[in-house]
């Protein structure tokens, strides 16, 4: 016996908190009877219903997509754009772990794996992020300094955990600049650059945990091995001390 929420994210249909919200709204029927309260304990015999499909036992998929540019992180567009999911077209249902936007490139993960959807998303986990941006100025050393301090984004401080310039041309006055990230927040990268007056041109990001683009050209992707899933898996709670 388990919890609803966890069942249906283990189905690969989506994550636990989406699970919880879904349940929530009234969305989730158990034997033909609808269910709006956590902690309801449900075995392999229940019939589940989500959202008027019944739930099935996926078996788990887990992708690393090297992503390209003009290409969406979800599972499908009202623009008719291409998606991550469109470019590996695995016939589960999969679905990406957070978004990288339109215009970045790099690390993105793929899965049907809820549970583990949940523990790389879960900001007290401190899953690290390495970008690597090209931006429209040469920073001063105030501006560096300020940077490594923390900035202030929507009155909360986003405070990298490294931040180094790689490259500067006076020529152009642009630079190349990384960063590691253990938040989660949308355009936290841009966000950074932006509250200082600057543009990011080129966003990539080249590692994801301990997971990088060794071996990938843009638009290609690989499987995760079992020993890649367990590692992802203890980040949960801060087991994993690796570095990205």
């Amino acid at each position: 016996m388990e919890r609803l929420q966890k069942v249906i994210a283990n189905s690969g249909y989506c994550s636990r908190r989406k699970a919880e919200e879904l349940i929530s709204q009234g969305k989730v029927k158990v034997n033909d009877e609808i269910v709006t309260e956590m902690g309801l304990k449900v075995s392999n015999k229940d019939d589940i219903v989500v959202e008027g499909k019944h739930l099935t036992n996926s078996e788990k998929c887990y992708y690393l997509l090297y992503k390209p540019e003009k290409v969406i992180s979800s599972t499908k567009d009202e623009h008719n754009r291409k998606t991550v999911v469109d470019i590996i077209g695995c016939s589960e249902k999969i679905y990406p772990i957070g978004r990288l936007d339109y215009d970045t490139t790099g690390i993105l993960l793929l899965t049907n794996d809820g549970e583990l959807t949940d523990i790389l998303a879960h900001p007290r986990n401190n899953v690290p992020k390495t970008y690597v941006a090209k931006i429209n100025t040469i920073l001063t050393k105030e501006e560096v300094l300020k940077i490594k301090k923390g900035i202030v984004i929507d009155n909360r401080i986003t405070k990298p955990d490294y931040f180094k310039v790689k490259k500067v041309n006076k020529d152009n006055n642009v630079s190349t600049v990384e960063l590691v990230i253990t938040e989660g927040r949308n355009h936290i990268v841009k966000n950074i650059f932006k509250e200082l007056g600057y543009k990011v041109l080129k966003l990539k990001r080249v590692t994801y945990g301990f997971l990088t683009l060794d071996g990938l050209k843009k638009g290609e992707y690989r499987k995760l091995s079992i020993k890649e899933v367990k590692i992802l898996y203890a980040y949960k709670n801060g087991q994993n001390k690796r570095d990205c």
